[in-house]
């Protein structure tokens, strides 16, 4: 272990038979990437929009702003704004018919987060060939064919000339969603696995390298192999971050959600600390959960957490006693973090949960108490 004192003559401290001690050790690597923290906005989340969707206002940004938040993730599913039959399944071709009205909306989005100071990452959350939920035809994997490869890239190739001119400061591109290897990229309970590491570490450089076509300062960030829990070592010596989560155990953080459970309604009450099945769930489980996270810090490699929270169904104070803990494991290591989502069943704003005290906020009902435990980070 590397040791840390203010004494610059290590002769003089040898033969005065000066003992340093171990806890003083080496001063930890600043973050490469800021300690930003916010929100996922859902706009453009959906495949298929529907008109009634809940959009991201310009008061909410500046709610954020007055909070003292500087970060939003947008999550896009890429069919959301091209066109095509959407009677039919997407086909290949298809997959390149940017519809312009829909990009504005998205590029006005990004400049009226802006104007609060706020940064913007864009997100693919559905790519040519790949999203972490299944439910929407894709025509084929973006792991395995070179087809949906090159749509991947043309997607990032048209974002990267959209704010070719923008300050890494204020965007960044985080290339796809919780990625993993499932054995039929259209059903969902089909066999998973890790991207396999020169797989990733290919994707990556082609999506790279089809952004800073268009600007070689622009910022990229890739998550977390096995859906976003795992650093990526393959691609650590590119000029890229890398993206955590912030929802271990998921019988925290997603208790009862029908989508992460076989059977929700039939599971242990969530305990934080405590037994809870067949483990018990305390601060040293997350603390070593995150332990790759922060030696890729250490070792000089921006990380930051892209998603993080628990569904409504989890008992208040045993989220807020969790999140309270990841919340702090993460800043203590210059990790910062957004929230999934603003407003809705994870956020801080209309989250439903039948154990708030929540607060009249401009129409909205306001889970203070998790709003603060944000701010205290």
């Amino acid at each position: 272990m590397y040791r840390r004192t203010f004494i610059k003559n290590t002769a003089l401290v040898t033969a005065l038979g000066i003992v340093v001690p171990e806890t003083f050790a080496a001063p930890k690597a600043k973050n490469k990437l800021p300690k930003w923290k916010g929100f996922n906005l859902l706009d453009f989340f959906s495949p298929d929009p529907k008109p009634d969707r809940r959009l991201t206002v310009e008061e909410h940004f500046k709610w954020m702003h007055d909070w003292g938040f500087d970060f939003v993730r947008l999550p896009m599913a890429y069919p959301s704004y091209i066109k095509f039959d959407r009677s039919k399944n997407i086909t290949p071709a298809e997959v390149y018919n940017i519809d312009e009205p829909s990009v504005e909306k998205i590029e006005k989005l990004v400049f009226l987060a802006h104007k609060y100071n706020m940064h913007v990452s864009l997100n693919l959350h559905r790519a040519p060939g790949y999203c972490v939920n299944a439910g929407f035809h894709e025509p084929y994997n973006l792991w395995t064919d070179h087809e949906a490869l090159n749509a991947f890239c043309f997607h990032w190739n048209m974002w990267a000339k959209r704010f070719k001119n923008t300050s890494s400061k204020l965007i960044s591109f985080d290339l796809l969603n919780e990625p993993s290897l499932r054995e039929d990229m259209n059903d969902q309970l089909s066999k998973r696995s890790s991207v396999p590491g020169a797989i990733y570490r290919k994707v990556a450089i082609a999506a790279s390298e089809a952004i800073r076509k268009e600007n070689p300062k622009h910022l990229i960030i890739a998550d977390g192999n096995d859906v976003g829990s795992t650093v990526i070592p393959e691609i650590t010596d590119l000029d890229i971050g890398q993206s955590c989560r912030g929802y271990h155990p998921g019988v925290i953080s997603h208790y009862k959600a029908p989508w992460a459970n076989k059977d929700p309604e039939h599971l242990p009450d969530p305990k934080w600390p405590g037994q809870v099945g067949n483990q018990y769930l305390s601060r040293e489980m997350l603390e070593k959960y995150y332990k790759p996270w922060i030696d890729l810090v250490n070792q000089g490699v921006g990380v930051h957490c892209g998603e993080c929270g628990s569904w409504n169904k989890t008992p208040h104070d045993v989220f807020l006693a969790w999140f309270g803990d990841v919340l702090d494991i993460l800043s203590s290591n210059g990790i910062g973090f957004s929230l999934w989502e603003f407003i809705g069943d994870f956020g801080v704003l209309d989250s439903k949960r039948t154990d708030v005290a929540y607060e009249d906020f401009h129409g909205h009902k306001l889970d203070r108490k998790l709003l603060n435990l944000m701010l205290k980070y």
